[in-house]
């Protein structure tokens, strides 16, 4: 190719690439246009032979299809000849030049017409030609146009395109050999005689791909364990003899009318008869059964759950597996409860978790489980561990000694319920003795039991036990079962329960910390108590600071004192130098540091925060004064109901000419009324007490969220236990009236708790952030850690009388002292201690 020689030097190499380069594709572009049809035919006919078009038709067939299709390439060919437009360089110049701006390529061709003559004439026009050729520096080459869907509008070249790509991925050189006439599977060949096919199918899980049978010309055959044969048999079947003896069975099951089906269950041959059959010897790759096995020690966290490692491998992977824990009855200590024989109880079995995805052949995965109601928690035991593959092979156990894992309890009650729990479900036998030992644990409650419906429903529990042993068929499997659950759920609430003072749940949290450093706890259960006596001492704080803006008048008097000081960051660093030490198994030092702390948090005051919350505490203080009421009431009840059965007894029941010191207050109670004068007094002052809530009711201060909503629904069911106490007090039905007033003050002390929490959100909303610094260690001995005076009924929560240690809590201990002394005396009449009993099972 020539460029025209009157261009420009400068741009001449960049054109004449250009103009070579798009000469090329013009060359691609007239011969796609003129011969793409011969193409198509060609394409098509290539990838059917890949694909086996020689084994399609026998030989006359195949001849005539490969005919026409050379004829059709022919024909396409010679259209496309008469077609076909030779490009030259003056073209690939013309498309470059019609891809430029003002057509530089021509413009430096052209010769000036007008004004040759004319000097000024002559500059323009070089000035012309030099922007022209500056158009040219660095051109490029133009691309062909292979668009040629206007003469395909079916798009037959894609699909021969597609036809041939798929003969190349998928077709074989051998299938372009042309066909002898004598190897044909259908047509004419199969008229001539039978035929048959043959496929190997390994099992799923394996992985491994089929073998097609009438390709393999190897004489051994490596195939695994458990896959399946199948034979298809054309034409006459008894012309195709089979033998083998890789199945184990004599004859071959029939799959279907012309197809015969067997497993691979061991090493052999297979022998195929007739004209055209083949042998070969099968080598069988073994399944090897899988293998399990623990990893390290069981773990036990601080809820009772438990972790144990484990590992497991399978030549094609683990299908399932599982873990059977068993009571180790040698290693057993077979002392108090355990001497019985115990009941039958079927072993534990817990699936072992699969990984969900990735390879099954080899890993390793976590047990987590919590069985800490089973009664074999703390008991040696027997983990025994299997793995199942695909197979159904199953792996050899691997037994591990452990102690089951469970719930730990630091309180020595909750732990006491839960052993005589254990001694219940190891032996339905065992119930005699775990009532008496339960009876001897609530015999005095008061150090015991914070929570007086935990030591109800503990009497409840004794009674139902003695009931079902005394009972002909003694204690049956669905009593032993409801009665454990009671047991549990006590112990849980003893051990965790919601207490409803900060300071009873601190000083819980400080003594199941040194219970728990005492019986030697786990790292994850000594994380789990540290951060409870974090959440705990947050909250006394926090109490302290609400009932800290209550004393504002007693600040000037106490600045004057002698204090001692401690700020939030140094009773932080004391936490956590006590978890460091516990950590560090430093227990001794850990104990005296708890110590230490325990102390500082009794003598903890807040001094400085913010003025009192006007209605709220009125509110507060109200509902505080109607709950000590409805104790006093509740007392007095109580009083008349023991009188009923002793007329001789004092109020306080002591027995005439003992104790002379009995109040004013109890004597004008004890004065002659009438038969039910008392009962109408007590309910006429029932009415009256559900009139002043009503009334405290509909003047509490505007309480928002869920706490506020839970106060009004607690007042409402203490106005409704009221108003059936004294509908029980009318109707002469005293101990009914005591189970109802009993309703009422819990429900008053829910509704007192709530109402605390939403003025509390309240102040925090509005202090902003305005802080309070922590710890006066007061002096004055007229006022208690918490600022309060001395002798003070009532508190925030309204457990100061009720719950704590004032009066009322000490008159009903020495109410059930004394009731416990008298139904022990065996010279009272059989009717009053059979009411006596009836009494403590209540109360």
């Amino acid at each position: 190719m020539t460029v025209k020689t009157d261009l420009p030097e400068a741009v001449r190499p960049a054109l004449r690439r250009a103009a070579g380069l798009t000469l090329i594709g013009l060359w691609a572009e007239a011969i796609l246009r003129a011969f793409w049809p011969a193409f198509a035919v060609l394409f098509v006919l290539i990838g059917a032979s890949l694909l086996g078009l020689s084994r399609a038709f026998d030989a006359p067939v195949y001849w005539s299809v490969l005919g026409l299709c050379a004829l059709a390439i022919l024909f396409f060919a010679m259209r496309g000849a008469r077609r076909f437009a030779r490009p030259t360089a003056a073209h690939a110049l013309a498309r470059i030049d019609d891809t430029l701006p003002g057509h530089p390529i021509a413009a430096l061709s052209d010769t000036q017409a007008i004004g040759a003559d004319d000097t000024q004439a002559q500059a323009v026009w070089r000035a012309h030609l030099s922007r022209m050729a500056a158009r040219l520096r660095g051109v490029k080459p133009v691309g062909p146009d292979m668009n040629v869907a206007p003469q395909d509008p079916w798009g037959l070249r894609l699909m021969a395109v597609i036809v041939l790509i798929t003969g190349i991925l998928f077709g074989t050189i051998d299938q372009l050999t042309p066909p002898d006439g004598t190897d044909a599977p259908n047509g004419a060949a199969l008229a001539l005689g039978p035929s048959w096919e043959g496929w190997i199918e390994p099992p799923l899980y394996t992985g491994k791909p089929g073998l097609y049978l009438n390709e393999i010309t190897a004489d051994t055959v490596t195939v695994p364990e458990g896959s399946q044969v199948t034979l298809r048999i054309y034409g006459d079947q008894s012309a195709i003899g089979l033998n083998e003896t890789v199945s184990g069975t004599d004859s071959p099951a029939a799959s279907g009318a012309n197809s015969i089906g067997f497993n691979i269950a061991n090493a052999g041959e297979i022998e195929i008869g007739g004209p055209t059959g083949r042998a070969w010897e099968v080598l069988l790759i073994p399944d090897q059964p899988p293998v399990v096995s623990f990893v390290g020690d069981i773990e036990w966290m601080a809820d009772g759950e438990m972790r144990q490692g484990f590992t497991a491998q399978d030549d094609y992977g683990v299908s399932r597996g599982q873990v059977q824990i068993t009571l180790d009855m040698d290693a057993l200590d077979r002392r108090h409860g355990l001497l019985a024989d115990p009941d039958p109880r079927t072993a534990i079995v817990l699936d072992l978790p699969m990984p969900v995805t990735g390879n099954r052949a080899d890993f390793g995965e976590l047990l987590i489980e919590n069985l800490s109601e089973h009664p074999w928690v703390g008991l040696p035991v027997r983990f025994e561990a299997t793995a199942q593959d695909s197979l159904g092979q199953t792996s050899a156990p691997d037994v591990a000694n452990r102690i089951l894992p469970g719930r730990r309890f630091f309180h020595p009650v909750a732990g006491a319920i839960i052993e005589q729990r254990r001694d219940l479900l190891w032996a339905r036998s065992n119930a005699p003795r775990v009532a008496q030992i339960l009876r001897a644990i609530s015999h005095r409650p008061a150090d015991l039991f914070r929570d007086s419906s935990v030591y109800l429903r503990l009497r409840e529990v004794v009674r139902q036990i003695e009931a079902a042993a005394d009972s002909d068929t003694g204690l049956s499997a669905e009593q032993q079962d409801e009665i454990a659950a009671v047991l549990w759920d006590m112990a849980l609430d003893l051990e965790v329960g919601s207490l409803e003072d900060a300071r009873e749940r601190l000083e819980r949290a400080q003594e199941r910390l040194s219970e728990a450093m005492r019986n030697g706890a786990s790292q994850d259960e000594i994380a789990e108590l540290m951060r409870e006596l974090r959440e705990a001492t947050d909250d006394y704080i926090r109490q302290l600071a609400e009932n800290g803006q209550q004393q504002q008048q007693n600040q000037q008097s106490a600045q004057n004192q002698q204090s001692q000081e401690i700020t939030q960051d140094q009773l932080s660093e004391m936490l956590d130098e006590l978890e460091r030490l516990m950590q560090e198994g430093r227990m001794a030092e850990a104990q005296q540091l708890m110590q230490q702390l325990a102390e500082l948090m009794q003598n903890m005051q807040v001094t400085q925060g913010q003025p009192g919350q006007g209605d709220g505490e009125q509110a507060m203080q109200g509902l505080s004064d109607t709950l000590r009421e409805q104790q006093e009431l509740s007392d007095e009840s109580f009083r008349n109901l023991q009188d009923r059965f002793n007329p001789g007894r004092d109020g306080q029941g002591r027995e005439e000419g003992g104790d002379q010191g009995q109040s004013d207050q109890d004597n004008q109670a004890q004065q002659g009324t009438g038969p039910n004068g008392d009962e109408q007094s007590l309910a006429e002052r029932q009415q009256a007490l559900r009139d002043e809530l009503r009334r405290q009711q509909e003047n509490l201060p505007a309480l928002g969220g869920e706490n506020g909503e839970a106060t009004q629904e607690a007042l409402d069911r203490a106005g409704r236990a009221m108003e059936e106490a004294e509908g029980a007090l009318r109707d002469d039905d005293i101990a009914g009236a005591l189970d109802s007033q009993a309703e009422a003050m819990e429900a008053l002390r829910d509704g007192m708790r709530n109402m605390g929490q939403a003025l509390a959100e309240q102040q925090q909303q509005g202090q902003g952030q305005q802080g309070e610094a922590i710890g006066r260690a007061q002096q004055d001995g007229s006022s208690d850690p918490l600022g309060r005076r001395q002798g003070t009924i009532g508190s925030s929560d309204g457990q100061e009388d009720v719950l704590g240690n004032g009066d009322p809590q000490r008159r009903a201990q020495e109410l059930l002292d004394e009731i416990q002394r008298r139904s022990g005396e065996q010279s009272r009449p059989q009717e009053e201690r059979d009411y006596l009993e009836r009494l403590l099972d209540r109360f």
